[in-house]
């Protein structure tokens, strides 16, 4: 799903406990640790481009691409310091259609569990492979069927921030799929005192491990490690969300 222009303009308020910058560290690990030191990096699904900031400043040319032009408007003014270095494509990632290769592709943050059906996930592995020089490394991260069934599932989430703005965060049931319907109110405060609301609506389905992993080797990856959240030890049983290391064969 695309996120609408008014949520878009307030992701980075409401993201603003995720240490982008540890984030990137323990993926240009992994990436060093594989043997891929520099060279281009697909950022699929980038966001407002925090991440693709960071591996950026860590020396790597980055494609950063998501569906949502909003998005991409707001990622447009980080990257563009970096000139030519940073590339923006707006596309489906279960549809790329790049310029060339890339040495290795990362997509953060639980995107992929925006993916709802199997098929779609099975095509975005497809085409970001497709991209993927052979023995090059995939990197994501996925919210886990833990957190979905006994964090996410029918729970209400509020948010404040000290600008004012203020995000009301409620989910559905957990399903018998493993999908979590999320509607999300925002409120930002007028001078007059009054607030303006704006909603969205989001939905993620968590996919298990072998799920996940008969996906990337039917679409000729080679499973390398499957990690729990910032860590290089495998998931413990109650991981919120895990890291998958592909190489493409």
């Amino acid at each position: 799903m695309a996120y609408n222009s008014f949520f878009a303009s307030v992701y980075d308020v409401f993201t603003d406990g995720v240490d982008y910058s540890a984030r990137a560290d323990y993926i240009c690990s992994i990436l060093k640790n594989n043997g891929i030191e520099s060279g281009i990096i697909l950022d699929a699904a980038c966001g407002t481009g925090s991440i693709s900031c960071r591996l950026l400043e860590k020396g790597y040319d980055v494609v950063a691409n998501d569906i949502s032009v909003a998005m991409l408007n707001i990622a447009r003014e980080k990257l563009i310091t970096f000139g030519d270095r940073a590339v923006l494509v707006c596309q489906d990632m279960c549809e790329l259609d790049l310029f060339g290769t890339v040495n290795a592709a990362v997509c953060c943050l639980d995107s992929l569990n925006h993916l709802i059906e199997i098929e779609e996930l099975s095509d975005a592995f497809k085409s970001i492979g497709t991209f993927i020089e052979p023995g090059g490394i995939f990197i994501f991260d996925v919210n886990t069927l833990y957190k979905h069934r006994d964090v996410l599932s029918d729970r209400t989430f509020i948010y404040e921030d000290e600008d004012d703005v203020f995000l009301s965060w409620q989910n559905s049931e957990c399903d018998l799929d493993d999908v979590v319907q999320m509607f999300i109110d925002v409120f930002t405060k007028n001078e007059d005192g009054t607030y303006d609301r704006q909603t969205d609506y989001i939905i993620e389905r968590a996919y298990s491990v072998e799920t996940i992993s008969e996906l990337l080797c039917r679409n000729g990856f080679e499973i390398l490690n499957v990690f729990g959240d910032m860590k290089t030890l495998p998931p413990e049983e109650n991981e919120e969300r895990i890291y998958f290391v592909a190489k493409k064969k």
